[in-house]
């Protein structure tokens, strides 16, 4: 028994930890059967709350086990499933990986339902963050009926055209310089783009990384350490970043399998070839080959516009994966959506600031998501320690490292 198979196992132990029996295809019943691992946590007769991680290829068992203890401590009964083609539901029952035919955004929302129903849950707050954002989105399109509130984390539509508007606002704002601090780190991206201190290839993958986290200043402390001929930031983010798209780290972020989600269904952004090309990264994904793109299943404009149930829709100002402007238009469309912008946060708030998301599934499910805005300030300055704090102070700590130590 090799040492994934032993972990496995383990958390397949865990309190809470069940499987559902699921079609490896659901259209054709092709491939037989696999069982979709989930987990459920919390307070006995608390609201019931549906989270959804990001990715594709985040897990939820292993990766967010503090969060399911907070939520439980605030009264919310929470249920997780893992994603298919991801950690405990990577495999069909004879252990085989499940095939590409398997892994669809439709199958992935029906699989929530799958979920609700045999934790017996008729209706529940959908928390979706990220990637979980847009599945929760088309999940909401096919089983509304089992919405009784959501949270829309850091996500937009995952259509092209707002992966376009993505890229349009990287750019404004680290190339253009048409952010309100940004014109002198866009200044000196150019002028070590022009010079060849930098590939323009990578700027997509490493600047942006340093800004979510500690905003312009933290980015031209990156620049400045790069043109003293110090890289050794610039290269262990480049790391880091691209590390994501590959197996990663078993469990807990595994995006090989699923990534023909991404290719066929979320990104028909093509590259452009130019600097702080957004699409370049995943673009060299080897998994991209052979995949056509086809879009969502479902037309996420139009079923925002039917969406009945209180929403609040978080954005963090440094958000450069789901940026400001693609949030705005979603709450726009949302008849009962709050945008509770976050004016010193970055992307996910599952994944780094979880208190701010289960305030806001609080208010959603109470009716009282309107009252989200006014409360950003007092919750950023009492987050205290999360994930975002100790990468902004690894980034810190790597750049004195380089010799920059403002």
């Amino acid at each position: 028994m090799n040492a994934q198979t032993r972990q496995a196992r383990t958390l397949r132990r865990m309190p809470g930890v069940r499987a559902v029996r699921r079609p490896v295809v659901a259209d054709t019943g092709a491939y037989g059967e696999f069982d979709l691992a989930y987990v459920r946590e919390g307070a006995p007769g608390g609201t019931p709350l549906l989270a959804v991680p990001g990715g594709p290829g985040l897990a939820s068992v292993l990766p967010y086990r503090g969060l399911r203890r907070r939520a439980a401590r605030r009264g919310f009964d929470t249920v997780m499933a893992e994603h298919r083609g991801v950690g405990l539901s990577r495999r069909d029952r004879s252990g085989a990986e499940l095939p590409p035919e398997a892994l669809t955004v439709s199958a992935a929302a029906d699989d929530l339902a799958a979920v609700l129903d045999a934790c017996g849950i008729d209706r529940a707050v959908v928390w979706g963050s990220s990637y979980g954002g847009v599945l929760a989105q088309v999940f909401a399109a096919r089983h509304g009926d089992r919405v009784a509130g959501m949270v829309l984390d850091s996500t937009d539509g995952g259509t092209t055209g707002e992966r376009s508007a993505t890229r349009d606002h990287v750019r404004g704002l680290l190339w253009e310089g048409r952010g309100p601090d940004t014109a002198g780190a866009a200044a000196r991206l150019r002028a070590l783009v022009q010079d060849g201190a930098v590939p323009a290839d990578e700027c997509a993958v490493v600047v942006p990384v340093l800004y979510e986290f500690g905003g312009a200043p933290m980015v031209e402390r990156l620049l400045e350490a790069v043109a003293r001929g110090r890289r050794g930031t610039w290269n262990r983010v480049r790391g880091l970043a691209r590390r994501e798209t590959g197996r990663g780290a078993p469990f807990v972020m595994e995006f090989d399998l699923v990534a023909r989600i991404w290719h066929r269904e979320l990104d028909g952004l093509e590259p452009d070839g130019l600097p702080l090309d957004t699409a370049s990264a995943v673009a060299r994904d080897p998994a991209r080959d052979g995949e056509d793109f086809v879009g969502l299943p479902v037309d996420t404009a139009a079923a925002q516009r039917g969406f009945s149930w209180p929403t609040a829709v978080l954005s963090g100002a440094r958000d450069l994966r789901s940026v400001p402007p693609c949030a705005e238009a979603v709450a726009a469309r949302i008849p009962d959506a709050a945008l509770v912008r976050f004016p010193d946060s970055g992307h996910s708030f599952l994944d780094r600031f979880p208190f701010a998301g289960l305030v806001a599934a609080g208010a959603v499910a109470a009716g009282r998501h309107t009252a989200l805005p006014a409360l950003t300030g007092r919750l950023e300055k009492a987050r205290g320690v999360t994930s975002a704090a100790a990468m902004r102070a690894y980034l810190s700590a790597s750049l004195a490292a380089d010799g920059v130590l403002r």
